[in-house]
Formats: structure tokens, C-alpha cells, sequence
């Protein structure tokens, strides 16, 4: 898309905004492309396909990719943790199975030795535990995992501190004590592996913030994929820069109108599926050899989260700086992993993690995007698996003996 389409379309982008911010809900026609913004420059391109390709049959597609992608089928023993004000965490565990297949193990760790660790996953921002779901496949039976729903996200309840008129808005800290609830309940004892994606990745740094002993104590290694430790705020999402402060003034206003007027928006967004669609695809994967089943997953994901849901949790964003929480983590192994192509949280933003933890594996995946656990699965899993053999060679050297045991943690 050239820069000229790329403008124009910011242009129209913002007007829109402005006039659902101003409450013309009806001249702003879609209030549910608020939730695009950021995504001017999938306009043109998604425009040129609703002229050549007819409704019903966009429909028929979608319906076919949700039929035939097995993505997101994957489940484990149900569980329930409890925030700090009440709200009720789900997640769930695959546990370590010796009998599994040996095949699997060498493909995913040779004649290596991974670490007894429970690997607990963090998703992010409008998404769900299933976004993991390669990476659950790979590691299913050879090391204990859990997966979780971030509050109001997936089967996870409702922020309880964030229903009514009075309600307190969402932190980045918040959701570091909700994943500290999550592993009292999921994973009591034993070593931990902490892993997080895009929000994610800053939930695990507000725990180690707020928690430091539990890191030192417990945490073997930790991944962060796709994430930063801060200066959101200046992420341009590969859009000029005029549209993107016209966007910026806005936006917050925006999102908390659209959260008063939920029925109306989420029909508006069910209403434009085909440009949601192109808008995720844009912003979640850089390559253009994404399987449409994994594209519609990713989207399905995003789609499901409600609006009010969005504009609860998108100003702890432009607050998150986690910059010092990391020197926590220092000597463990990490990995730092990014797309190159990353529009959301860029890869330079890994790289600053990487710079303030010198020891991490800092890996920038070609042709990535943000959601590159589901673009490159095999490249995020394989990364994953390096580390699970790193830590395992780190606490052998070390000889811990607290939590040294290879019998498998506590439920």
C-alpha cells in the first residue's frame, strides 16, 4: 500500500473517530471501526476486496475456515483462581506425561533434557489462553504447563473493581496479582517458567515488580515474546505521523464512549466482519503465506472480546514502564523474541529488553508480526523448547535443592 493510500485512508479514520468521540453515532456509521484506528492503512485494501468479492460469499469462507480449523480445541483440567478484589481467573493444566511419545520429544529437544518446570502462559490484549495453541500443542505431555485467561478475557469472569459506574480502571499491576493468584492455585511449588506475550509479557513484569521474592525464589527462566517494558506512547503503528497524534487525541475519549454503548457498537462491528477481518490481518502477521484458518482464529479471538472490555484495559498501556521490574530477572535465563515486522509493540522494543538483560537470547524472527506465535509456530516453539534445556542446565549447575526434585509439582 503506498503512502498516499495509507494517508488518506488515516484521514477517514479519523473522522470517524471524531464523530462517534462527538456522538453522531449514525454519521460515524460504524462505530465499530473505532476499534481499527490504529489500522487506517488496511482500508484501501479491504475496500478493494468487499467491491470484488459479494457478502454472502465472505460469509460462506468464514464459516469454513471456523469449521475446518482445529485451532483453539486444545483443553487441559479446568481450574479457577481468584483476583484480589474477587474476580475469577480460569485456567487450565496439561500435565507431564512420561509415557509420551518419543518422537515428539526428540523433534522438539533431540537428545537434550528439559528442565521439571511448570511453564506458565500469559496472553495478551484482546485474546485469549488459546493464542499459545501451537506452543500448548508442541509441549503437550512432556512438561507441565498452564494456561490462563486474563481478566474479563476468555472464560475468565468479569473485573469485578471494574463493573459499575465507579468502577477502577485496569492497571498493568492489577494483572500481576492476578497472575500471582494463578500460580498459587495452578502451581503452588516447584520451579516456574514464566512466559508472556504482548500484554502478557508486561503482566509478568508487574509480578516480578510487585513479587520479587517469588522471582528469586522460584522463576528458572522466563520468555517474553512480542512485548515491551514501555514508551508505548510512541509507537506509530506504521502510520504517518499526523494521523497517528490525531488518533492519539482522541482515541481515549473514543473508547470510553464506545464502552457506553456497547449493543450499538458490537452490532456495528459484526456488521463490517470483512473489514475487521483485513484490519487484524494487518496488524497480527507480517507474511503473506498465513494459512487464512490461522488468520480467522486470530481474528475470531479479537472479535470476541467485547468493546467495553477494549476500552477498559487500552489507557493502562500509555502508563506501563516496567524498565526497572526487570533487573529482577537478571542472571536467568530469558529469552527475548519479536517479529521483525511488528507493528503493535516493534521489535526494538524486545531489543530494549534484551539490552537492560544482557544475558537474554534476544531472537528477531523475519517476516513476523505481533501475533508471531501463531505465524511462526514452529520458530516460537522451537525457541521455547531451547530455553526449557537452558534452564534445566542452569539449575543443574546450580544444584538448587529447595525445589530440585523432578516429581511433578502440586496442584
Amino acid at each position: 500500500m503506498s503512502e498516499t493510500s495509507t494517508g488518506e485512508a488515516a484521514e477517514v479514520v479519523a473522522h470517524v473517530v471524531a464523530e462517534a468521540a462527538a456522538g453522531n453515532w449514525r454519521r460515524a456509521g460504524l462505530a465499530g471501526a473505532a476499534l481499527g484506528v490504529i489500522a487506517a492503512g488496511a482500508a484501501a485494501g479491504v475496500a478493494v476486496e468487499r467491491l470484488t468479492v459479494g457478502r454472502g460469499m465472505r460469509r460462506k469462507a468464514r464459516l469454513a475456515l471456523d469449521a475446518a480449523g482445529p485451532y483453539g480445541a486444545l483443553r487441559g483440567t479446568p481450574g479457577k483462581a481468584y483476583a484480589d478484589d474477587g474476580t475469577e481467573l480460569y485456567y487450565e493444566t496439561d500435565e507431564c506425561e512420561p509415557d509420551t511419545s518419543a518422537s515428539r520429544r526428540r523433534r522438539l529437544f533431540g537428545r537434550r533434557t528439559p528442565a521439571p518446570v511448570t511453564v506458565v502462559f500469559s496472553h495478551g490484549y484482546c485474546l485469549n489462553q488459546d493464542s499459545w495453541h501451537f506452543q500448548r500443542a508442541a509441549l503437550r505431555g512432556l512438561v507441565r504447563t498452564v494456561h490462563w485467561d486474563q481478566r474479563s478475557h476468555g472464560r475468565s469472569g468479569r473485573g469485578v473493581a471494574q463493573g459499575g459506574p465507579d468502577g477502577v480502571p485496569v492497571s498493568i499491576d492489577q494483572l500481576g496479582r492476578d497472575l500471582k493468584a494463578v500460580i498459587d492455585a495452578a502451581a503452588p511449588e516447584g520451579p516456574l517458567v514464566l512466559v508472556g506475550h504482548s500484554m502478557g509479557g508486561m503482566t509478568v513484569m508487574a509480578l516480578a515488580e510487585q513479587y520479587p521474592e517469588l522471582v528469586r525464589r522460584r522463576v528458572a527462566g522466563v520468555a517474553f515474546v512480542g512485548t515491551s517494558c514501555g514508551r508505548l506512547g510512541e509507537v506509530n503503528y506504521g502510520l504517518p505521523v499526523a494521523g497517528v497524534n490525531a488518533i492519539r487525541r482522541v482515541l481515549p475519549g473514543v473508547l470510553r464512549a464506545l464502552g457506553s454503548q456497547t449493543e450499538l457498537v458490537e452490532r456495528g462491528r459484526r456488521a463490517t466482519a470483512d473489514l475487521f477481518a483485513g484490519i487484524v490481518k494487518r496488524y497480527s502477521f507480517s507474511s503473506g503465506e498465513v494459512d487464512p484458518a490461522v488468520a480467522r482464529f486470530a481474528e475470531r479471538m479479537i472479535e470476541g472480546t467485547p468493546i467495553d472490555v477494549v476500552a477498559e484495559f487500552y489507557p493502562a498501556f500509555s502508563e506501563h514502564d516496567k524498565a526497572d521490574a526487570l533487573g529482577v530477572f537478571a542472571g536467568l535465563p530469558v529469552l527475548a523474541l519479536a517479529g521483525d515486522q511488528d507493528l503493535v509493540t516493534p521489535s526494538s522494543h524486545t531489543e530494549a529488553i534484551a539490552r537492560l538483560l544482557p544475558g537474554a537470547e534476544l531472537v528477531i524472527v523475519p517476516d513476523g508480526g505481533h501475533l508471531v506465535m501463531l505465524e511462526h509456530p514452529d520458530t516460537v516453539s522451537d525457541r521455547l523448547a531451547d530455553l526449557l534445556v537452558r534452564v534445566g542446565a542452569v539449575r543443574a549447575a546450580a544444584n538448587v535443592g529447595t525445589y530440585g526434585s523432578t516429581a511433578q509439582p502440586g496442584r
